[in-house]
């Protein structure tokens, strides 16, 4: 049984966000919901909103917030290459002037605040799989620079408030992550395929394929957040949290057109630039430090994550002409 604590989750409307939020909630917390709904949504957390101990409150984290709380999740950043290149400069205001104002906050309440880093810190690694004192390969010019450094300069703040201010802090290096809620229009690769495969659009596969990724299923992300908050204070990170499984892919590409029993091609595009080659978590730190791992295999999480987009497409008169029984009888349900 937890104490029930009073928590603040900086973007908490967004797909990662809403489910840790609901996830506090279950735990018996009090859960206080910031977001500014630049790239969150209220659909993500409207029923929550009845919830006694949940409140939301509309704000945008690179002005100060004067709140009273136990704990500071900061998951508060646009997470996809479409949405934190819409506006690259206010990408990198929200990692640094936001991390200056959520670490003042936690600063002046003596609050425990956790970091929603990025395997982005990065880059396109030299080293595989990669392991939190690689320091990594990142461009700090190129057009995923605003995310990539700004996210590393974030974690440089968090370890200067530590050590000139003691402050009780936690930083998670969060890999490729999936569910329902993920929005459908942010241009990642599970959103993307499933969208298109329930659209019997061609697969938008850049490069030959080959490139490969490693994908957590939302629970098991929130789960290992969770574990990381609540570690012993020198247990600081960061710490790489996603799955250790990779992939290719063309390999998930095929996946969602099997599970999704789609009539999609696989249309090849150029990379784009900086995009990583290669990306897989280390996470040894984070079973011996947290006894934690992922349990969720890709293909349960992505039959989750299919049901979510079609009846998301469904809602919105989108979807193509295949139904949930006829999907599940071409997968082998």
């Amino acid at each position: 049984m937890h104490l029930q604590k009073r928590v603040l989750v900086t973007g908490g409307a967004g797909f990662l966000g809403s489910h840790l939020c609901e996830r506090l909630l279950e735990m018996g917390h009090d859960v206080l919901c910031v977001d500014n709904f630049y790239t969150g949504t209220k659909g993500n957390i409207v029923h929550l909103l009845n919830n006694p101990f949940f409140e939301l409150h509309r704000h945008d984290i690179t002005f100060p917030l004067f709140v009273e709380v136990d704990q500071i999740y900061n998951m508060a950043c646009p997470a996809s290459p479409v949405h934190y290149q819409n506006d690259p400069v206010q990408t990198t205001k929200v990692c640094v002037h936001g991390s200056i104002n959520m670490l003042g906050l936690a600063k002046r309440l003596k609050a425990r605040i956790l970091q929603a880093s990025t395997s982005e810190v990065y880059g396109d690694p030299t080293v595989h799989p990669q392991t939190e004192d690689y320091r990594g390969n990142v461009n700090p010019i190129g057009p995923r620079s605003c995310y990539d450094e700004g996210k590393r300069c974030a974690e440089t703040l968090f370890f200067d408030y530590r050590r000139q201010h003691k402050l009780s802090i936690k930083v998670a290096r969060i890999f490729n992550t999936y569910g329902p809620r993920m929005h459908p229009n942010d241009g990642r690769v599970v959103s993307n395929f499933v969208v298109q495969a329930l659209l019997h659009k061609p697969l938008t596969v850049f490069g030959d394929g080959s490139q490969t990724r490693s994908f957590c299923y939302v629970d098991d992300m929130v789960e290992g957040l969770i574990r990381l908050m609540e570690s012993p204070e020198d247990v600081t990170g960061p710490i790489n949290l996603g799955n250790p499984d990779e992939f290719t892919i063309l390999e998930l590409a095929e996946l969602v057109l099997e599970l999704t029993g789609s009539r999609s091609e696989i249309r090849f595009e150029p990379l784009p630039k900086d995009d990583p080659v290669r990306r897989r978590p280390d996470i040894t730190r984070a079973r011996q430090l947290l006894g934690w791992s992922p349990t969720v295999p890709l293909r349960e999480g992505l039959r989750k994550t299919i049901d979510y987009f079609d009846d998301f497409l469904r809602e919105r008169g989108l979807t193509g002409d295949v139904s949930q029984a006829e999907r599940k009888s071409s997968a082998g349900f």
